[in-house]
């Protein structure tokens, strides 16, 4: 039994994708929300369409808050999967971690701790190959959080596709923008892949940018729609 360690974006919708072709069974999805700015754990943007994205692919959600100050987070990961332990018995925990050995040295050691197993398909994938997967499985997945030099405001809300990617190959020849976004320079939000029973409809957004690289898509109105 499967708990996904769940942000709505890419990596984490990508990890439960790959778990249910597998024919792993997916107990519940497990969310902390970060009351800080930013995490070195945790992603932050549209953390407010997370029970939407559950609902669509009718799976259980275990939301809990976390402090957001860094090690201080880890607690909270610690406290959200026990409790996921007990009321979903869960034998593994799914991260979506691409090369962040920060990331997932803590999600293995809290693992090693509750007893139970690490589960996390994308750990070490090539950069390119990460996203051309999301692209060619069928997600529709918007950029919704950046930090980054070479991008601005026009990326928010953006859908990863294959233009966009040849842009992130560019930047990162040119200012090592990590092309999988896991350095933070973007963020995501899954509206739509295969395991959605229904998409998301973005009703009501708004750009806010701090400086001239560094924004969020804020979504105010959302809702599920068929197919």
């Amino acid at each position: 039994m499967l708990a996904i360690l769940f942000s709505g974006g890419k990596d984490s919708v990508l990890t439960a994708f790959r778990a249910i072709r597998e024919g792993k069974k997916i107990a519940c999805l497990v969310t902390l929300k970060s009351n800080a700015r930013d995490s070195y754990m945790f992603h932050i943007p549209a953390m407010n369409m997370v029970s939407l994205q559950a609902v669509a692919m009718g799976i259980p959600l275990i939301m809990e808050e976390s402090s957001g100050i860094k090690e201080e987070e880890l607690k909270d990961i610690e406290r959200a999967l026990l409790r996921a332990k007990k009321e979903f018995r869960i034998t593994e925990v799914g991260a979506g971690a691409l090369h962040s050995k920060y990331q997932y040295d803590r999600v293995a050691a809290i693992a090693k701790k509750l007893g139970i197993g690490v589960y996390a398909p994308l750990w070490q994938r090539d950069q390119e190959e990460h996203v051309q997967e999301i692209i060619d499985s069928g997600f529709d997945a918007r950029i919704v959080g950046i930090a980054s030099k070479g991008l601005d405001e026009s990326w928010l809300g953006r859908r990863i596709d294959s233009g966009l990617l040849r842009e992130l190959k560019a930047l990162h020849g040119k200012y090592g923008v990590h092309i999988g976004g896991e350095g933070g320079e973007y963020e995501s939000l899954v509206v739509d892949c295969p395991v959605f029973r229904e998409r998301l409809e973005l009703i009501e957004t708004e750009k806010r940018m701090e400086n001239e690289c560094t924004g969020s898509l804020e979504i105010a109105k959302a809702r599920l729609i068929p197919k």
